[in-house]
């Protein structure tokens, strides 16, 4: 009890409305601050894996990034070759979380859906880096995995968990 009475005052104290479940690296943290525009609704990594089974994941990575490693079920639709028609079947209210390496491609893809009339869009913020640095499984094609596509090694140094593939 002490150790949440203690949580909720540093939160309030820093002014911070989602403290729980949060991009739990400072730095990664401050670099997503500056790095998204935050125009699209954003849904921290725990709440994404909590309410997993009532969520369309859609990946807005590469065909070589997702095909090392991805959120189990999500739909791949790229990003430089946007493929929208993927989600053609796709219920305009069903709630997708649309993630990518660390979050920026994923909220550019996430604008394109809810301007296209999608109306329960998030994106997943820390994107699958932060997903497998808190402890949440990837799939290949042969089941779980620890192999993640770190895009490069620039980027790659946000992923502190899981097997760096470049």
């Amino acid at each position: 009890m002490r150790s949440i009475k203690l949580t909720l005052v540093v939160c309030l104290a820093s002014s911070t409305l989602v403290c729980f479940g949060q991009v739990k690296s400072g730095a990664y943290r401050a670099m997503l601050k500056t790095l998204l525009s935050h125009t699209v609704p954003e849904i921290q990594v725990q709440e994404a894996a909590r309410d997993s089974s009532a969520i369309l994941f859609v990946d807005a990575r590469e065909p070589k990034e997702y095909a090392v490693s991805r959120i189990k079920g999500a739909i791949p639709v790229g990003y430089d070759h946007f493929e929208q028609d993927k989600l053609s079947a796709v219920p305009k209210d069903k709630r997708i979380v649309v993630y990518c390496s660390v979050g920026y491609r994923s909220e550019k893809i996430a604008e394109k859906l809810i301007a296209a009339g999608y109306k329960n869009v998030s994106n997943l913020y820390g994107g699958i880096f932060e997903w497998v640095n808190q402890d949440h499984p990837v799939v290949d094609e042969n089941g779980t995995s620890r192999k993640v596509h770190a895009y490069n090694k620039t980027w790659g140094v946000w992923l502190k968990k899981g097997e760096k593939v470049y």
